[in-house]
């Protein structure tokens, strides 16, 4: 049983010619190489964490990740192809917007790591204290 429906076949529907298919091939290839060239440099990154801060680390996949994005916007939602004006109208509030969570999120997490820090060492001052305090206690009533 074959499938019929109203709708013209693809081929008909593209009105382009082999060269604009071409361009157009080209142009998917040269998204392809530049997100893998991307990955590939986070992951050799990612490979060798040792060789850069926590928060170098944590800035550089945050960029790479927003550069990919970027990318993928401008060149498979036609973003690319609009007056700079436009591009800049629509990319500016999610870039702002992601700056401003990326920041947040940097700092909350340094104010975690940051603020245990401290706290554990509150505690341990303050066992080292009540310690110190408990056998001086001891033996003061020990002598009455």
């Amino acid at each position: 049983m074959e499938f019929n429906d109203n709708f013209p076949s693809y081929e008909t529907m593209a009105h382009h010619s082999e060269e604009e298919g071409k361009l157009k091939r080209k142009e998917l290839w040269k998204v392809f190489f530049i997100l893998s060239a991307i990955t590939i440099v986070e992951l050799i990154i990612g490979f060798y964490p040792s060789s850069f801060s926590s928060m170098a680390l944590k800035i550089i996949f945050i960029g790479g990740t927003l550069l990919k994005a970027g990318f993928i916007v401008l060149s498979f939602m036609h973003l690319g192809e609009e007056v700079k004006t436009l591009r800049y109208i629509i990319i500016a509030p999610y870039v702002f917007f992601i700056i401003y969570l990326s920041f947040i999120a940097l700092n909350e997490g340094l104010y975690s790591d940051g603020h245990k820090a401290t706290m554990d060492k509150n505690v341990l001052l303050h066992s080292q204290i009540k310690g110190a305090e408990a056998p001086a206690a001891k033996t003061t009533e020990a002598h009455h």
